[in-house]
């Protein structure tokens, strides 16, 4: 069984920077690369929202409010996937899950939450003004 695990969150101020990282294990085998990979993050009360994804022929896809500003990647031989932040807004306060599911094309996951089968507990990120 898949298991996940973020890190990374914290408080920052308006035009900080973060790296969250997703360390998988139980893959039996196989690496990140073989799965689409996905950070979705859920504001107080809200629908988790797909922020980016990378699918396992490398593909990736970013929603609008995060293009120029976040950076999806993975580290095959370490099992993490990572999410750079860079020029953080209040808005991007939530909390970050990281999710890896099967067979997924980035674009066709990034608005999907509901497809992927395995989910971390998630990490906070805190943007203040």
């Amino acid at each position: 069984q898949v298991h996940l695990v973020e890190s990374g969150g914290d408080s920052v101020q308006v035009g900080g920077s973060l790296t969250l990282s997703c360390a998988a294990s139980g893959l039996f085998g196989a690496s990140v690369s073989t799965y689409c990979m996905a950070w979705f993050r859920q504001f107080t009360g809200g629908e988790r929202e797909g922020v980016a994804t990378i699918d396992s022929d490398g593909k990736i896809a970013y929603t609008d409010s995060v293009k120029g500003r976040f950076t999806i990647s993975r580290d095959n031989a370490k099992n993490t996937l990572y999410l750079q932040m860079n020029n953080l807004k209040p808005e991007d306060t939530g909390m970050y899950f990281c999710a890896a599911e099967l067979g997924l094309t980035a674009h066709q996951a990034l608005g999907l939450p509901g497809w992927f089968g395995t989910w971390g507990q998630g990490t906070q990120v805190t943007v203040s003004p």
